[in-house]
């Protein structure tokens, strides 16, 4: 039997720790720490560590559970005022920067500046590049929401919200820009899918919470809670990227917004953060830099990613920001929304594989998306805390979790 992942977990966990408290100590969120850790581990740096099976697997339950907690700490209450504003800033937070990426393609993706050897024509590869820019992780805005203790504030439920539609969004303009290049994808049943998805998650999100309030009153072992919680969580997940092309986080987000509004929630919050705390987020969190490989790039390909990292920051910030501010939130507010949606992350990269796939995308304007979500993935938390430290201080809602997580935060913070 191979026993090489126990060492890479031991490595991880230990480099994800010291360069978090590096990263803390020069006034950074430790998430970042996280992120390097993966990216000098990796094949792009040192090449001690690659991602393995394991690592993929344990990095994808972190994403999973990550998302869950958010999902457990959020205001439904809250997050049904904002459902109009967060509509709009997920609309603009698409638009603005697919025009800014087709913009991008356009000016290098040509004969003679970058060639390409994707099979589909220029245009489509152009709206393409677009179609990666409107991808958004909101994993990382998460992660580095909780380590500030903001994740419950207006502008986080904000984030939060806009980031489920994004993510609805980000998929349907997937499924045209491939159904154009792939004649075997049929933009109609993906749409139907996705609303089905949705259908679903109202119907067993219904069914589960009747069946979990009455079970709860019967039952004073808390620790079965959390298992039953965490079954939910993962067939919600299960069901939402197997049988409706939705991500799986996204199941995952529902399934925690559904139990949030339950008497255990606070027991719930505690022992999940420790679960994501002691491994699974910080092996998620490496594992995105353990996918980086850059090729050899020449001058024009080096500019070109220059330039498409300034457009995926500035074009989130300004049609996400832009939203908002249609939306009646003070500037600062806007300010922090649009930062909250910088980072590409992984989803990024899963957009772009998907369109190698179907000849959208050339091998050569692979390395500069690699470095948008390395780029966008290190700069949000930094962007972010810069943002929240240099603003008046948001109205924070309240919903019975704060001050439990709050008390959470100070036990993290001395354990550090």
């Amino acid at each position: 039997m191979e026993y090489r992942f126990l060492l890479d977990l031991a490595i991880i966990l230990l480099s994800t720790k010291l360069l978090g408290l590096a990263t803390k100590r020069m006034h950074m969120p430790q998430v970042v720490g996280a992120l390097l850790a993966g990216l000098l581990l990796g094949p792009a740096v040192l090449g001690v560590l690659e991602e393995t099976a394991f690592v993929q697997s344990v990095a994808e339950i972190g994403v999973i559970v990550l998302m869950f907690c958010a999902g457990l700490e959020t205001d439904v209450q809250e997050l049904k005022k904002c459902g109009k504003a967060a509509f709009v800033i997920a609309v603009l937070g698409v638009l603005v920067p697919l025009a800014g990426g087709f913009l991008v393609g356009w000016v290098f993706n040509r004969p003679g500046r970058i060639d390409s050897d994707a099979s589909c024509s220029l245009f489509l590869q152009n709206m393409f590049i677009g179609v990666v820019l409107t991808a958004t992780s909101v994993s990382i805005t998460v992660e580095t929401l909780k380590e500030l203790g903001k994740l419950q504030s207006k502008s986080g439920n904000a984030i939060l919200g806009a980031a489920i539609i994004d993510d609805v969004l980000g998929i349907i303009a997937l499924t045209i820009i491939t159904s154009a290049a792939d004649s075997s994808v049929k933009m109609s049943t993906i749409l139907i899918k996705i609303l089905l998805f949705f259908v679903f998650s109202g119907v067993a999100g219904f069914a589960f919470f009747k069946f979990y309030d009455w079970w709860s009153r019967r039952t004073r072992l808390l620790h079965r809670h959390a298992i039953v919680a965490f079954v939910f969580c993962l067939l919600m997940a299960y069901c939402a990227e197997e049988f409706f092309g939705v991500a799986d986080i996204t199941g995952a987000y529902i399934a925690g917004v559904i139990i949030s509004m339950t008497q255990t929630t606070q027991y719930l919050s505690s022992r999940f953060d420790t679960l994501s705390y002691l491994m699974l987020s910080p092996v998620f969190f490496a594992s995105i830099g353990l996918k980086v490989n850059l090729p050899a790039m020449t001058p024009s390909i080096v500019l070109f990613a220059v330039v498409l990292v300034v457009i995926a920051v500035i074009t989130k910030v300004i049609g996400c920001g832009f939203g908002a501010k249609l939306c009646g939130y003070r500037t600062c507010t806007c300010v922090q929304i649009g930062v909250g949606m910088v980072s590409r992350g992984e989803v990024a990269l899963i957009v772009a594989s998907q369109g190698m796939r179907v000849g959208l995308i050339g091998a050569n304007f692979l390395g500069p998306v690699v470095i948008v979500v390395i780029v966008t993935t290190i700069v949000t938390p930094i962007l972010q805390k810069i943002v929240y430290n240099n603003s008046p201080k948001p109205e924070i809602v309240h919903n019975g979790l704060s001050d439990n997580y709050q008390e959470l935060r100070e036990i993290r913070d001395r354990a550090n």
